[in-house]
Parts: C-alpha cells; structure tokens; sequence
C-alpha cells in the first residue's frame, strides 16, 4: 500500500471553486502519509486511522496551526492545543488535509460566514448554494474527494446538517460520551464532537476508533454494532412536518416505506416533549446566552468584530444567568421525560433538513438569514436538547435534485444500536452514490 501516493491524490482533489478549507496543511499531511507507510512497512498497525485523509473543522486545535472559528482574527496560541480527537489523528498518522471553513464560532445552521467566503454546495453547478453549517466545509470536502472521513461540531446539528445537504452521513454521539476538549466552545452544555462521512460504513470504522479512546463503558461499545434485522421505528407527526418541503417528504416518506418493505416497523406517535423543546429553543434557547457568556469571558475583544448574523442573533439571545439555569431545567426535565418512548421502539426517524439548501442570495440580508436558519435547524436541534445520539443518513434528491437526509435517533448512550440501525437503513436503501442522479442540479 501506497498511503503517500492516495494522500497526494486527496490533496490534489480539492476544487477551489468550491472552497471547502480555510487552510491548506499540504506539508503536514504528505508527512503524515509517508509516515503512516513507513509504519506499515515496519509491520505496525496504528489503528484504522492510519493514513486515511481526514479534514478537521476550524474550531479544532492542531498544534503549529492557527485556529480562528470562523472568525476575522486569529485566535489566541491556547487554542491550538490538541484534544483527544486530534490527539487520535496525530498518533495514527491520519492525514490531515486541512481546517475546513465554519460558521463565525459554530453559531448557525446556513453555513453562510461574511469573514471568510462560504464554500460552494457542490451539488449546484450553476448557483452559489450554501454547504449548510455550521461545519460548512466538511461536507464539501467529503464530495470533492479531499477527505474520506471529516470532523466537525454538532450543538442544534451542525454535523447532521451540513451532511445531509451534501449528501453524506453524519453522526453525533450522544452529549458526553466522547470529550469536547480541545474544541472551541459555542454551548458546553450541548456542545458534541462529530464526523461526517460518505457512507455509514466509513463513519462506523471512524466511530469505533474515537469510542476506543475516549468512551470507557464496558457496555454499549460502538464496535459492537451490527446490523438490525427487525427495526422498531418512531415516526413522529408535528413539527418536523410543518413547513417541510414536499419533494423532501416525499423522499423521507419512501425511504420510511422501503424499510417497512424491508420487514422493519413503522409506529407513529405523538412526540410531545419534541414539540414542547421546540418552542423553548424557538423562543431563544441558551445557546446564544452560553456564547456571549464565553465570549465575554475569554475573548471579549473579538465581540465587536463579529459577522453581524453572529452577533445581533447572540446579543438578542443574552439572558440572566437564573434564566439560562432555568431553561437547562427545562431541557433536562423533557429530556427525561422523552426516554419512556424508547421503551417501546429501537429508533425515532424524522426528516433532516426539511427545506432545500438556499442561495446566497435568498440569505443575503438579516431577515432571509434567520428565516432560512431556524427553518434549517428545526428537525435537527431536537437530538442535542433531548440528549439523544444521532446520525443523518441521505436518502433520495429533491426536485432540485439536492440530497435529502432522513434523520435517525437513539436513546442517550445508546450509540451502538443507532449504528446497528443505520448499517440496516444503509443496507436496504443503498449509499448515497447508488442513487446519485447523473448530474448536479440545474435550478
């Protein structure tokens, strides 16, 4: 095995059209790459890391590397410290491609940045949609062809959601369950590392690496994921139907039928915590409030300077600290209460994304922005406040002929069995590439 020559070949992937990274680390990963074959000649297995391309979100601290978070200056030194997750990359010579492009500090779900162009959806050849966010490069890489596994954050489902309008699998485990270290901070209290990937496949090999390091129940192991053969699946009504875009219903709806087809059980059900949450993090949440908190506390030079899509959304969502306790409380106690379901099904299935990715035109001025960003973030949102783990899966185009995610999730620290669920979604619905449509959209 040639790792030099496949890390070479991933570099020279990139499109700069579409504009994926923030910064390019070419020396670092050709270094990476001849020494994860060097290894290999040696007879050393690092782990299933070694010399596989991988990007990694500009919030994540890589030593010798500047991090901004999406914003106009760079960051203090300190956050170039690497925690668990890169740490990981490092010891198993994974090839680091570079820092993809987020959202200024992790805050929304367009993947619109006016420090730093946005990068490119690549499934529109003809006009500038947005990657989603606020990972917003991740995505992008992973379609070009630059990366083979990407890492990004998931606080209202900036995993999830970049991934399912790229067409690609994202996964964020459950709060807590891998380490947050080492990651610029937008909400600690929801705040989760994440990966993206084409292809459950790919994201289970990568999931089982990281919840070797950093999960240490002896029970529940992602490793031990195998693929169901009789789902239990929630589908809920409500709220992550209204205002959904047809083509995308449809899609998720036949996904769901195929899979019923497939000998796995449909329930309906009234998810009434879900739509109680909803209103609470419609009416301001706290994760505005924890990052003006942070940023106050850390780095408050970089207040003034914030893209105003950043900044006017999180001094409008500014709250006495007895409110942001009070409203944890809130979330903590729907949370408990939305367990009981789980005692009657394995998974709860819902659209990803429920509107198409727009233009940067349609998220040009402060109203389309928040209009688009609420509407994005609605399905997605719910696994982080419920303190559930979950995954996007891509399951069909929309008349657009943009991807189409259907979102899956399990009961907290239930990890292992949402893989075991999306490995038998994946193996009755096939993979995103399977069902590509022969060219990228022409609207």
């Amino acid at each position: 095995m040639d790792l030099w020559h496949e890390a070479r070949a991933a570099m020279d992937a990139r499109e700069p059209k579409l504009g994926a990274y923030k910064l390019r680390m070419d020396a670092t990963a050709e270094q990476a790459a001849r020494n994860a074959d060097e290894a290999l000649r040696a007879g050393r297995d690092l782990g299933v890391l070694q010399g596989i391309p991988v990007s990694v979100k500009d919030l994540y601290g890589i030593p010798g590397f500047p991090t901004y978070a999406g914003s106009a200056c760079e960051l203090p030194a300190r956050w170039q410290a690497a925690g668990p997750m890169v740490r990981c990359l490092l010891e198993e010579h994974a090839v680091m491609t570079g820092k993809t492009h987020t959202v200024e500090f992790a805050f929304g779900g367009v993947g619109l940045n006016n420090n730093w162009p946005t990068p490119r959806n690549p499934w529109d050849e003809k006009q500038h949609r947005v990657p989603g966010g606020s990972s917003s490069g991740a995505g992008v890489s992973l379609r070009e062809g630059s990366a083979v596994i990407a890492l990004g954050s998931d606080t209202a489902g900036s995993v999830r959601l970049p991934a399912s309008v790229t067409g690609n699998v994202g996964y964020k485990p459950t709060i807590g369950r891998w380490s947050t270290e080492g990651i610029v901070p937008l909400s600690p209290y929801f705040d989760t590392p994440g990966i993206l990937a084409r292809t459950v496949d790919d994201a289970y090999l990568a999931a089982i690496e990281f919840d070797r390091r950093m999960f240490k129940e002896p029970n529940g192991a992602i490793e031990g994921s195998e693929p169901l053969e009789a789902l239990t699946i929630g589908v809920p009504g409500g709220h992550f139907w209204e205002g959904c875009e047809p083509s995308i219903e449809q899609a998720v709806r036949s996904a769901l039928a195929r899979l019923e087809e497939e000998g796995h059980q449909l329930v309906p059900f009234d998810w009434v915590e879900a739509a109680e949450a909803f209103a609470l993090w419609s009416a301001g949440g706290t994760v505005g409030a924890e990052l003006h908190a942070f940023l106050t506390s850390e780095l408050p030079d970089w207040i003034p300077l914030l893209d105003p899509n950043v900044g006017r959304r999180m001094q409008a969502a500014a709250l006495p600290p007895a409110e942001v306790r009070s409203r944890k409380a809130a979330f903590d106690a729907l949370a408990t209460r939305t367990r009981r379901h789980f005692q009657k099904m394995d998974v709860i299935a819902t659209p990803t994304v429920p509107v198409p990715a727009p233009t940067l035109a349609q998220v040009a001025d402060h109203d389309g922005y928040r209009a688009h960003n609420l509407g994005m973030l609605r399905c997605t949102h719910t696994a982080n406040v419920l303190g559930l783990c979950g995954m996007t899966i891509p399951v069909g185009f929309d008349t657009l002929g943009l991807p189409v995610g259907l979102q899956v999730m399990a009961a907290p620290m239930c990890d292992d069995l949402l893989f075991g669920a999306a490995l038998a979604i994946e193996r009755a619905l096939g993979t995103s590439a399977s069902r590509a449509p022969s060219q990228t959209a022409e609207a």
